[in-house]
């Protein structure tokens, strides 16, 4: 495999099927470019942009939060267009809080809807999203088939992944997230941003979060980070071919 130096970051060759993995912190960008049997970037190159890369998929850290992660994606995605080697897919990609019973610590599961949990507003009768106030989305769908196909060869439950810009610490709001999104596996922070970002350029979305804790009352004692992390090692392992060899048009 050959590989250009640009500006700090390794850049995968050209050509169709490729792919962008967007993680928020460098230990996730690690243990996805770990999957790939390639070393982490050298210490002296920039992070959180620090990138790997593995044939047509490349791995970079843009940050925690939504706000940061869209605009670090949207970044990548641009910059690659004038280049003339475009992304075909975005993965949003890291470790996250799963719903008890149904996303279990060390689990892997895959957004069929992203969702922007706390966009809106709070009123007297509850929380109201932010598209019943007539602006904007909260929800984007990534393909079908892919989904279908990532949940087989990973083993990963398919459901809505939601994305908060507050992490949740109280089961009280568990509660409330869990009835205002019944489907709802997971929360993470970073995958509406990422989203949005790939919207924007007309290229398809996906989010795979590896569960490292229960959403509900903080306590750092019930993290199972290197489980999570090695879950998400283990299941890119089973996805690569699958992500580099999807087509957005074989739906």
């Amino acid at each position: 495999m050959e590989l250009q130096a640009e500006e700090g970051r390794l850049i995968a060759p050209a050509g169709l099927g490729r792919v962008l993995v967007a993680t928020a912190v460098s230990v996730e960008r690690d243990a996805v470019a770990q999957a790939f049997g390639v070393p982490s970037p050298p210490p002296h190159l920039p992070r959180p942009g620090g990138t790997t890369a593995h044939h047509t998929t490349d791995v970079i850290a843009v940050g925690v939060g939504p706000a940061l992660a869209a605009a670090s994606t949207a970044s990548a995605l641009t910059a690659a267009a004038l280049r003339g080697t475009p992304y075909g897919l975005v993965v949003s990609a890291g470790i996250g809080g799963g719903f008890p019973p149904e996303a279990a610590v060390g689990s892997l599961v895959v957004a069929d809807e992203i969702v922007a949990a706390d966009l809106g507003a709070e009123t007297e009768d509850g929380f109201v999203p932010v598209t019943e106030l007539g602006f904007g989305t909260v929800r984007h769908r990534p393909p079908a088939d892919l989904v279908r196909r990532v949940s087989e060869a990973a083993g990963a439950r398919a459901g809505a992944v939601l994305t908060v810009s507050t992490v949740t610490g109280t089961a009280a709001r568990a509660a409330a997230l869990r009835e205002r999104h019944p489907t709802a596996l997971a929360e993470a922070m970073e995958g509406f941003g990422v989203a949005e970002a790939a919207a924007a350029h007309g290229v398809p979305v996906l989010e795979i979060r590896a569960i490292s804790n229960p959403v509900g009352p903080r306590d750092r004692a019930a993290w199972r980070l290197p489980d999570a992390l090695a879950a998400l090692t283990e299941g890119f392992g089973k996805l690569t071919p699958v992500l580099e060899g999807w087509n957005r048009h074989d739906r």
